[in-house]
């Protein structure tokens, strides 16, 4: 048992509408990890297209996805292009227009804005419709409800519902986190993996680490 090739685009036989994203995006600006999908009728090539919005190159943010993610139809990843200087009385951006209005622009009012990369962890699932903002980092083994809007940092193995998107409960106790984290399953071989869905798949921390 050897489980299936991460590198096939779309990894369900007659089922075109799931595609492993690794395979799928090329973009510089954004990493994804094995094993990592989406989900839409549509079908998820157009994934960076759809799903990652106002990422310009020239920014330099990017958008890191870890291994075995799911992500379901119609999330967003809004990126740092999204963002207005917000120093003055106005966020209108004038000066992207010309014409004279970029004279006496500064740059710096805007850069200020940006707020870094947005990183997903590992064995995320981030639900339908939900609105990841600039800059936000997401834990390993974290749930993100159907339609929240993120803002903020969400823990490890926490779910967040809502807009904006707040802890509603946490997975598992904090010692069996720590120790998931420890284990951290998602760096291990396949072969490995293969032979201990059981353990992965269960509820079980001693049997996980004592995985072979």
């Amino acid at each position: 048992m050897t489980g299936p090739n991460p590198d096939i685009k779309h990894p369900i036989a007659m089922h075109p509408r799931v595609g492993f994203l690794k395979g799928l995006v090329n973009a510089p600006n954004i990493e994804i990890g094995d094993f990592t999908y989406y989900d839409d009728p549509d079908g998820p090539d157009k994934f960076a297209e759809k799903c990652v919005l106002h990422h310009y190159p020239f920014i330099g943010d990017k958008l890191i996805i870890g291994k075995f993610c799911a992500i379901a139809e119609g999330a967003r990843f809004i990126m740092n292009g999204a963002n207005h200087a917000m120093s003055g009385f106005s966020t209108y951006p004038f000066n992207i227009f010309g014409n004279g209005w970029e004279e006496g622009f500064d740059p710096k009012t805007w850069s200020k804005e940006i707020r870094g990369d947005t990183v997903l962890g590992n064995d995320v699932w981030i639900g339908m419709d939900a609105v990841i903002m600039p800059g936000v980092k997401i834990g390993h083994g974290a749930i993100i409800a159907a339609k929240s809007v993120v803002t903020r940092d969400v823990p490890p193995y926490a779910i967040v519902a809502g807009n904006a998107a707040k802890v509603v409960k946490m997975r598992f106790d904090e010692f069996t986190v720590r120790r998931l984290l420890k284990a951290a399953w998602w760096d291990w071989p396949v072969d490995k993996i293969s032979r201990n869905l059981n353990a992965i798949r269960g509820a079980d921390i001693s049997k996980l680490e004592a995985a072979a």
